[in-house]
């Protein structure tokens, strides 16, 4: 049996480190699994869609293009929920990449729901999506490629049966589509070691005698990578590799209407998982997404000069963790939903961080922008601005 058929069949890869923004996450796997895999979670949809696919499909896929693509930005007609709010055209694209021989790589500021995205891509097209090398600065190539169980290998000497595959072998024996989360942030050397994965579509075990030292690449395997555009020089990529990938940079949620809502179905469900019995207050929701997009466009002044804008992230997945909090303080600690003040209280550590200057920045905004707002809401907003840590 050769090494490309034992690297299909032992080993098991964790999901990475995705924190992205869903608007449904279904209730299904076991309940003691925090996040399952989008395969699991909407196990039904990919099904229906499966048993429903009558399009032609590129070799290795689980579903033909116009099928993952309702996967992902949902079908009502048919009841496929959707996943991914943003352009469609980005899903076609990144769908027709994938079905050539270039890797894809999707840039975008952090909390742009890039790590989602390739999630519910691998899970329409492979069936699987945990296939996934979690990039930074300790990531090694046996990480990506593979490594050895060495009581087997000193025992045995280096053997098929003493291989251990990593996603990225996986991946090639199995036909399937590997994730790359955060590229940027790992080593050169290390980003290097895909050049001939992606040229050649083999990997070479020396060690290896005879056929068991090539590992071939199937129909359906590909590579989706990410990176965020903060990370641009912490670990720029090469010549060589950017030319191996298309690159589709995704976007923040251009309009409120659209971000609300996609913020108030994520909460509504991470608060029910947290055993928080009512829903989030839609009013106190709407102020906490206005002031993210107001800060995140830089409304703030500095001295009447100009934008003052927060170095750190002001995502829709910060605003939904920040919505999450809110709910969990008002339940647990007052048994309500949520207010204004808890808003305040739970900014600090997301629109300041560790940064005295943000913090600055978002007290300047709360006193001078908030003001400004008419509604209830606002206005409790700033009456709590006292609340601000630090």
């Amino acid at each position: 049996m050769s090494a490309g058929t034992r690297a299909g069949t032992s080993g098991s890869a964790m999901p990475g480190d995705a924190v992205a923004v869903a608007v449904a996450v279904g209730e299904s796997g076991p309940a003691e699994v925090q996040r399952p895999p989008a395969e699991v979670r909407y196990a039904d949809e990919l099904a229906a869609l499966r048993a429903g696919d009558s399009d032609p499909r590129p070799p290795g896929w689980e579903l033909s293009l116009r099928a993952a693509r309702r996967f992902v930005i949902g079908d009502g007609s048919t009841g496929v929920s959707r996943k991914f709010v943003g352009n469609p055209s980005l899903v076609d694209r990144a769908l027709v990449t994938l079905a050539t021989s270039r890797g894809l790589m999707l840039v975008g500021e952090p909390g742009t729901a890039k790590s989602l995205l390739s999630e519910l891509i691998a899970a329409a097209v492979s069936g699987v999506s945990t296939l996934t090398v979690q990039g930074g600065a300790a990531t090694t190539e046996d990480q990506i490629k593979y490594g050895w169980n060495y009581a087997l290998l000193v025992a045995e000497g280096p053997t098929p049966r003493s291989l251990v595959p990593a996603p990225m072998l996986r991946g090639m024996a199995e036909g399937r589509i590997v994730r790359f989360e955060e590229i940027t942030r790992c080593p050169l050397e290390v980003q290097d070691s895909l050049l001939s994965l992606l040229s050649e579509r083999v990997v070479a075990i020396p060690e290896l005698p005879g056929d068991d030292g090539m590992v071939f690449a199937r129909q359906g395997f590909n590579v989706i990578a990410t990176a965020n555009t903060r990370d641009r020089g912490v670990n720029e990529m090469s010549a060589a590799l950017k030319r191996r990938f298309n690159f589709e940079t995704v976007f923040p949620i251009p309009d409120l209407d659209t971000e609300l809502a996609l913020v108030e179905a994520e909460v509504t469900t991470l608060l029910r998982r947290s055993g928080v019995e009512p829903p989030p207050d839609r009013d106190v929701l709407e102020v906490l997404v206005g002031t993210f997009r107001e800060l995140r466009a830089g409304a703030g002044t500095k001295g009447g000069a100009g934008p003052d804008r927060p170095s750190a992230v002001m995502s829709t997945a910060e605003a939904v963790s920040v919505a999450h909090a809110v709910g969990v303080r008002g339940w647990f600690l007052r048994g309500e939903p949520g207010s204004a003040a808890d808003v305040v209280a739970a900014l600090a550590g997301t629109a300041a961080k560790d940064s005295p200057e943000d913090l600055a920045r978002l007290r300047r905004y709360l006193e001078q922008q908030v003001l400004r707002r008419r509604g209830p809401q606002w206005q409790a907003l700033y009456d709590a601005r006292h609340l601000l840590a630090g």
